[in-house]
Formats: C-alpha cells, sequence, structure tokens
C-alpha cells in the first residue's frame, strides 16, 4: 500500500466517524436490527451503560465491551485507542475510580467534541480525551496500565505501528484488552482497494494468525484470540446498508457478491496480551 492509498483510507474512516459523530444516531444493527448484538450499544448492559448520557450509547459503533474484557481495578491508568463518542473511557473512568484515570484518544475532532460533551454531562473529572493516531500515541513511555480499544485497530493501515506504540505505552506488566474484528480466512483482492469496507471494518482486518504474529513482534507475551461473534449474511449485509456518504461503496460495487465472500469469513474477538515485566 503506497503513502497516498494510507492518506486516502485514512480520510475516509475520518469522514464517516465524522458524520457518526455529527448524526449519534443507532446503527442499523442496533435494537431494531437484524443482527442485534453485533454492533453498538446493544453490547451493553443496562446495569452497565444506563447512566451514561444518550449521545455517547448512540455513538458506540464497536464490536465489544472491552472495558469488562480488561477487568479494570481501582486506581489504573487505562488508554482507549480510537475512543469515539467516549462510552468506554467514561465507563473505564467509573471502574478505576477514585485514584485511577482514563484517556480517550481518537482523531477525529467531530467525536473528540462529541466525547467532551459527554464526559461533562457524566460528571466525570477523572478522564481526558486527546487528538491524535492510535499509530503515533501522545503519551509518554510507560504511562499506562491498561490498553483497550473497540473496533479500531482494524482501520489502521498500520497495524505494526500500533502495536508497537501499544507496546511502548503500557507499564511493564500492563495488559492489552481490546476487541476487534479478525479474518478467518484471506479475502480476494478486490475487497482490499474498496474503501468503504475498511471504513465498515472488515477489509482492513488482519488474519488470526497475522493478528498473533504482529502482537509477538511488538514483544507481547501471553496472546489470547476468543471469537465472539462469526458474521453471518445478515450482519454483513446490515454493515453494507451502513456504509454511505464520503468514503462509501463505491459505484459499480456487486454488494451482493461481496456479501457472499464475506459470509463466514469475519468475526469479532476479544484480543488479549500481556507487556512482560512486573
Amino acid at each position: 500500500m503506497t503513502h497516498q492509498d494510507a492518506d486516502e483510507l485514512r480520510e475516509a474512516v475520518r469522514a464517516r466517524y465524522a458524520e457518526a459523530a455529527r448524526s449519534a444516531t443507532t446503527s442499523c444493527c442496533g435494537p431494531a436490527g437484524a443482527t442485534e448484538g453485533v454492533f453498538g450499544r446493544t453490547l451493553y448492559g443496562e446495569d452497565t451503560a444506563g447512566p451514561l448520557p444518550e449521545a455517547a450509547l448512540a455513538a458506540s459503533l464497536g464490536c465489544g465491551n472491552p472495558t469488562l474484557l480488561a477487568e479494570l481495578r481501582p486506581g489504573e491508568v487505562v488508554l482507549d485507542l480510537g475512543s469515539g463518542g467516549g462510552i468506554d473511557v467514561l465507563l473505564s473512568a467509573r471502574r478505576v475510580a477514585p485514584d485511577g484515570f482514563a484517556y480517550g484518544l481518537d482523531m477525529t475532532p467531530e467525536m473528540l467534541a462529541l466525547a467532551r460533551r459527554n464526559q461533562a454531562a457524566a460528571g466525570l473529572a477523572n478522564a481526558e480525551f486527546l487528538e491524535g493516531t492510535i499509530e503515533d500515541v501522545p503519551l509518554a513511555d510507560g504511562s499506562v496500565d491498561v490498553i483497550i480499544s473497540n473496533c479500531v485497530v482494524n482501520l489502521s493501515t498500520d497495524k505494526p505501528a500500533v502495536f508497537h506504540e501499544a507496546y511502548r505505552v503500557l507499564r511493564p506488566g500492563g495488559r492489552l484488552a481490546i476487541a476487534d474484528v479478525v479474518l478467518l480466512r484471506k479475502l480476494g483482492p478486490g475487497l482490499q482497494r474498496v474503501v468503504g469496507l475498511w471504513t465498515g471494518c472488515v477489509a482492513g482486518a488482519l488474519l488470526e494468525d497475522d493478528y498473533r504474529r504482529e502482537l509477538e513482534l511488538a514483544g507481547f507475551v501471553e496472546v489470547e484470540i476468543t471469537p465472539t461473534n462469526v458474521y453471518d449474511r445478515a450482519a454483513l449485509g446490515c454493515m453494507a446498508a451502513e456504509v454511505t456518504g464520503p468514503g462509501g461503496i463505491p459505484g459499480g460495487t456487486d454488494v451482493e457478491a461481496t456479501i457472499a465472500e464475506l459470509d463466514g469469513a469475519v468475526m469479532s474477538a476479544f484480543v488479549r496480551a500481556v507487556k512482560p515485566g512486573q
């Protein structure tokens, strides 16, 4: 992939999530959709998400609940890569209170503005939202206990950089606990060029073995990848229907054929890993 391709894909992702922040509405895969429980707010139980601002729930576009996966403890410092509307940061801030702290990192100004409004509405002081990319984290070495992320790493065009940055900012013994989209088999080359599918969290995903290898190359140990949902035709059709506007599926794309090729090839998964040390 050329630098120009990477820049175009990043801008497509930015445009899609800027629009999501502006609309702050649930996806078609939410409570009224055919794939309830796959995306967004349905992944957060009422006991967990009930007290949060509605806009934080509405802007949730993730594929899991990493705050539960991470088993956060009071006093820990947490970083959410690609924090969006802030739901996972706000949940983390509550879990690590009173002495812990939660950072959210996002490259989309509209999402950052939404997240900061949600933080104010939630009345949480032990959180901060930072502007930047997950390939270049604006935090010091060894400053974080736990890194979480919710269906964002797959969007990066430089995943080795993401994993190396995560390793760098974690303290020795720190934990990576993310929800992400992972491939079960290799996709055809044509799909890699469909920008809309990058912004829909599919074509940018790594094969399971590649995911594990890249984490280990970055220095992580105890890597675990646990499947949570294999996407069927209904989920993929809903995802394709969402990809409109900037960075959408190009005209002339055979959507039905694309869905058929992806059927059973994509899963959401929980990914855990540890930085060695005390």
